[in-house]
């Protein structure tokens, strides 16, 4: 048995090897600094000063392995900058002791005082100092969590497993303002995204639809069947208060978005009875005390126990919890599913618009592969259509982007990154707080207009004159970011420039530098 297993190994070897050769074909051989910049763009925030030298010596064909696999990839450095922000360790049932109930507590003894007089009786009540500090402390959790992306995206040597993060967080995107999620939203990137973003597709969604995160963002735990029967009273009845109990009821909204944003896509092939029948099979599926910062539970008694048929597949009564396993499973092995993950990748790093034999060539990796999102990804870097020349610069940044590219192009040190994050928020994108399920737009029309371009050049402004707080400006001009690839407008504008800085700053303006 051994000798079949060593032989088998063997053989798998060869031929992810031979995957492997005819993957790196489409890798130029000797690649122009175009080439570099390019992948240093796609495949992480943009270039420091010294990355094209660096990639160039290395390969790019080494250097895209090697950032498939982040773990090879020595990160002591940016461990050492997150090691301040000591909610990032913090479990849900800590901040919520430590940090959220405090807050609510402090809010509403503050609501309970009667006003001062009569002429503000529609002003909120005055805060105490101790109530102000407690909403300060908990909005600190929200502060650096969007620190911590900040950070990690700026200084991180695995820079494609930071995008991948970014990519996979607005796919099955929360909303941090919403309730009770805040309190989940830190393990649930940590935990339910971060751990599976070169993994298997299945495992992924498996993580992000147990999560309290979504769970309560989409309504899920509080999703119903017609003999439900919360806290073990039946739906209607009068509470110790005298108030009638809540009716709770079926809640399609995760059932829907499963389908539509997370797995199959609009054109998927489902119906609307599927999602009736998909939002059965989860119901159950809650959050035990989602306040106080509980995780996962099956309750047996919400859940809708009877036949449900999904995309044709029949499940059989009697299933509880498995229901929404057998779900997931019929989900992400669809194969509108493949079709649906490979055009959002192919997107995020080729094009606006998917060249569809792309798409095809993706999405029948993530078939072969069981969902295989690295092998997926792999299929996509290696490919004729990603070093294509029409592909470079093909993509505008979304403002986080361009912030974080922004200080790597010039070198700048960050020891405070809250004014960064500010100013991500101010250009339009702020961090964890994308109210819709779909996320934030990763298409160019999105983010490209006269007044966002404009508030880019004052950022860029304060980036490099060092009047930005919690930033020491670094001596890279940004030039090299754009490896001398400018048109002649933008060559003449940045010529005009008085000092290194004023350079570094229209450079950062340019129009060049708001593509990837």
């Amino acid at each position: 048995m051994r000798s079949i297993t060593r032989l088998a190994a063997a053989a798998l070897a060869v031929a992810t090897v031979a995957g492997a050769e005819q993957q790196r074909s489409a890798i130029p051989a000797k690649p122009d600094d175009k080439a570099i910049l390019h992948v240093l763009n796609r495949t992480g925030f943009g270039a420091r000063p010294g990355d094209v030298e660096r990639v160039r010596e290395e390969g790019i064909a080494a250097y895209i392995e090697r950032q498939l696999r982040p773990h090879s990839i020595d990160d002591r450095d940016v461990d050492a900058r997150l090691a301040a922000l000591e909610t990032l360790r913090m479990s849900p049932r800590e901040l919520a002791s430590g940090y959220f109930i405090p807050a609510l507590d402090a809010r509403r003894a503050a609501n309970a005082r009667p006003a001062p007089d009569t002429m503000t009786m529609d002003a909120p009540p005055a805060r105490t100092p101790e109530e102000m500090q407690a909403a300060r402390k908990a909005r600190q959790v929200l502060v650096e969590l969007s620190e911590q992306k900040v950070l990690r995206a700026a200084f991180s040597e695995r820079q494609l497993e930071e995008v991948m993060v970014d990519f996979w967080f607005n796919h099955f995107n929360v909303f941090a303002g919403k309730g009770a999620t805040m309190n989940h939203v830190t393990a649930y990137e940590r935990d339910a995204i971060r751990p599976h973003v070169f993994g298997r597709f299945r495992d992924l969604l498996g993580a992000t639809a147990k999560s309290p995160a979504m769970l309560f963002y989409l309504d899920n735990w509080q999703s119903a069947g017609p003999a439900a029967r919360p806290g073990g009273q039946r739906a209607g009845l009068l509470t110790r208060g005298g108030q009638r109990r809540p009716q709770r009821g079926l809640n399609e909204n995760y059932g829907r978005e499963l389908m539509e944003l997370h797995t199959l896509g609009v054109d998927g092939g489902y119906t609307q009875q599927d999602v009736v029948n998909v939002a059965r099979a989860f119901t159950g599926w809650t959050i035990d005390q989602p306040r106080l910062g509980g995780g996962f539970r099956f309750d047996e008694r919400l859940h809708d126990g009877g036949e449900k048929v999904v995309l044709g597949r029949t499940i059989k009564a009697g299933g509880g919890q498995s229901d929404g396993e057998r779900v997931l499973d019929i989900l992400a092995s669809h194969p509108s599913t493949a079709t649906f993950i490979a055009t959002k990748l192919v997107r995020r790093f080729v094009a606006d618009t998917p060249p569809p034999a792309l798409v095809a060539r993706a999405a029948g990796r993530f078939r072969d592969t069981g969902g295989d999102i690295r092998e997926v990804v792999r299929t996509i870097l290696t490919s004729p259509e990603f070093f294509a020349p029409p592909a470079y610069r093909a993509k505008v940044k979304t403002p986080f982007e361009f912030v974080v590219s922004a200080v790597r192009a010039t070198g700048t040190d960050v020891f405070e990154a809250e004014p960064l994050v500010q100013a991500v928020r101010q250009l339009g994108m702020p961090l964890y707080m994308c109210q819709p399920p779909t996320g934030y737009a990763d298409r160019a029309d999105a983010w490209v207009n006269t007044g966002a371009l404009l508030n880019r050049m004052n950022f860029a402004l304060q980036l490099v004159s060092g009047r930005m707080r919690g930033v020491r400006p670094g001596s890279g001009a940004a030039g090299a970011a754009l490896g001398g690839d400018v048109s002649a407008a933008t060559a003449a504008t940045i010529a005009k420039a008085a000092d290194p800085r004023q350079t570094a700053a229209l450079t950062l303006g340019s129009p060049e530098f708001q593509r990837r």
